[in-house]
């Protein structure tokens, strides 16, 4: 697609992988709303890029619905989702709070697919639209201390696929990013020390030109599923 006709959706966008998403679409002439759940932190964002601050939590199914139908008022149009909203959690099955699962699973699941519900409502009727769900490698395999993450991105992958067989005769585009570790404010925000920055890792730049790259390909073609992996992480 042509990104100076973007009218673009970021969930969780006040920063991370969200918020370099905006950027990038930004500065390629896109209109970008961005949500966040921190009011004054969604607000510096939004001024510092240009994007429409909505303030949501997208667990909450009143507050989707009133944040579609802002940007589609807001912008007149809305073409494409990027479904970011995302949070962590890491302890062992023994360890696992039911409340916390379920917390994730509110946001992480639940919030993904509510969102792309009320989009997809609009794309439908416009018969055009993209949905970029943002998944991770611990959407491809699990590992000791992921049983709550890894659930939630291993049932991201499966309705990714489930709406692009759904949407795909509507001229719905439906992709999905994996990315491995990002040093964003995840691991901190999930409740774990926060690790030193690291020259070999990733960065959530990476994984927006990747979504940038995506979104430009021509409409008559899409790419499924792209996961970005570190070259060479030391450490």
């Amino acid at each position: 697609m042509e990104l100076k006709n973007a009218k673009v959706l970021v969930t969780g966008g006040s920063g991370g992988i969200g918020f370099e998403v905006a950027k990038q679409l930004i500065a390629q002439g896109a209109k970008v709303a961005i949500c966040g759940r921190n009011q004054e932190k969604l607000d510096h964002a939004a001024r510092s890029i240009g994007a429409l601050p909505i303030l949501a939590d997208v667990s909450k199914e009143e507050d989707v619905t009133r944040m579609v139908a802002t940007v589609i008022k807001e912008f007149g149009d809305f073409n494409v989702l990027i479904n970011n909203a995302a949070f962590g959690f890491f302890g062992l099955l023994v360890d696992t709070p039911t409340d916390k699962f379920n917390e994730l699973l509110a946001t992480n699941l639940t919030g993904a697919m509510v969102t792309a519900r009320e989009s997809a409502k609009h794309f439908v009727s416009k018969s055009y639209g993209n949905i970029v769900n943002i998944s991770s490698t611990a959407g491809l395999a699990g590992f000791a201390n992921g049983t709550a993450y890894v659930a939630t991105k291993f049932a991201l992958k499966g309705m990714t696929e489930c709406w692009r067989h759904e949407l795909r005769k509507h001229n719905v585009r439906v992709m999905l990013v994996n990315p491995s570790e990002v040093q964003t404010d995840f691991v901190a925000n999930s409740g774990r020390q926060a690790r030193p920055q690291n020259a070999t890792k990733l960065e959530a730049t990476e994984i927006a030109h990747t979504i940038v790259s995506m979104l430009t390909l021509n409409d008559v073609g899409f790419i499924t599923e792209a996961t970005v992996w570190a070259t060479n992480p030391q450490n």
